[in-house]
């Protein structure tokens, strides 16, 4: 009995004590289960298969574009540059006037105007002129003193006598009131005035850059057009008049031969890094191109002008057949270094930086490079992007009034 009773109280004890643990775990259990099925309706569940849907477009870009690679390589391109026919300003010769005094006949009606070596100018009223042929004459008449008699005759030729037109004032005793002014050269002539603005050099034209959206009209100094010629020659009327006073010195009329001429034209920043003196080129007129002339490139100018920086390129031509003022065409060949290329329209201009979208899963992303010249529909890349899937058309992927975000990041 006492055997059984006590089996009986071990039992009863133990389902006293487990009871409690059992309705213990099922009410952690189902605490647990009650947690994991409440829903909070203020949380927004993301499937991760759209996570590339939901960053601003313009950080990156969802778009079914077809992709290219760069090609890499040295290349050769012939650049077409627009110029002008200009006067050959090492080969100019200027007229002044040697006395002070009024301009009393003016042979020279309009710039430009034909003339050769010898052929008079204009001729000149001088007070100071005619004070020293009266002294000469005094001095000769006086007495036959050939030191003073010689110092007049110097002074005379200083003031641009001729030794002809001393010795018929001797002979004679009738002092010339009016001073010859001949030319000392055979070409065009022109005014003082005038012939600066022939040698100044003429800056580029902007142009927007191409391959770009609206907003890349706003991008500095990323993309130049076509640089603009200088202005044409103009055989517009002198300023100068008869009646007009002019002083001692003074340099009135410029000119120009008319067998030593220049052609000019001006060059893209980019472009004229690669030029060097000495290149060869062709050129033809721009209203003509079945004749064709070969020349080289004298001399470089880097020029600042209305706060552009450009080159002016300038060729010396020697008996050309060209006249000047007439506009010419040059196709200048250039060879590039071995580099990364891709075409025009898979890079955009942001400023001063270039962009280009690469393919990274199904989206693209904008990155910046480090590009080179622009030339031939190609732009030139001067980093590795050789295994780099870049949009074709770089332009589709930004509208006109989206800034392109780039970070730190994903600019390498």
């Amino acid at each position: 009995m006492r055997k059984n009773y006590i089996v009986k109280s071990g039992a009863l004890i133990f389902r006293v004590f487990m009871i409690p643990g059992i309705l213990g775990m099922l009410l952690i259990s189902s605490c647990k289960e009650k947690k994991k099925d409440h829903h909070d309706p203020g949380t927004v569940k993301i499937d991760s298969n759209l996570s590339h849907l939901l960053k601003p477009s313009n950080e990156q870009v969802v778009s079914a574009l077809p992709v290219i690679k760069a090609t890499y390589g040295a290349k050769i391109f012939t650049e077409e540059v627009q110029g002008i026919i200009n006067y050959d300003a090492r080969n100019e010769q200027n007229i002044s006037s040697k006395v002070s005094g009024r301009i009393e006949r003016l042979w020279i009606k309009y710039n430009y105007q034909p003339v050769k070596k010898g052929q008079l100018i204009m001729e000149i009223y001088s007070p100071d002129l005619a004070a020293a042929q009266q002294e000469l004459l005094f001095i000769h008449r006086s007495g036959n003193d050939p030191v003073m008699l010689a110092q007049g005759k110097q002074r005379l030729i200083l003031l641009g006598m001729t030794p002809s037109g001393i010795s018929n004032l001797l002979k004679t005793g009738k002092p010339a009131y009016r001073i010859p002014v001949y030319s000392n050269a055979s070409g065009y002539i022109l005014e003082k005035t005038a012939a600066a603005s022939v040698t100044a050099p003429q800056a580029p034209s902007a142009a927007a850059p191409s391959g770009g959206d609206g907003m890349s009209n706003m991008s500095g100094p990323a993309s130049s057009g076509a640089p603009a010629p200088a202005a044409v020659p103009v055989a517009a009327p002198v300023l100068l008049r008869e009646g007009q006073y002019v002083s001692a010195g003074a340099s009135l009329f410029t000119i120009y031969s008319s067998d030593r001429l220049v052609a000019e034209f001006s060059l893209k920043a980019a472009f004229a890094a690669h030029i060097k003196k000495g290149k060869k080129f062709i050129f033809y007129k721009t209203a003509d191109k079945s004749e064709s002339q070969t020349a080289e490139i004298g001399l470089i100018q880097p020029t600042f002008k209305n706060g552009e920086n450009f080159t002016i390129a300038r060729a010396y031509l020697g008996n050309p057949t060209i006249k000047p003022g007439q506009l010419v065409t040059a196709r200048i060949p250039v060879l590039l270094q071995a580099s990364w290329w891709l075409p025009e329209p898979a890079v955009l201009s942001v400023g001063n930086k270039r962009v280009i979208f690469k393919k990274e899963g199904n989206v693209f992303l904008p990155k910046a490079v480090n590009a080179g010249i622009t030339i031939g529909g190609m732009v030139q890349i001067n980093q590795d992007i050789s295994d780099w899937n870049i949009s074709k058309n770089a332009a589709y992927l930004v509208d006109s009034e989206s800034f392109i975000k780039m970070t730190e990041n994903n600019q390498h």
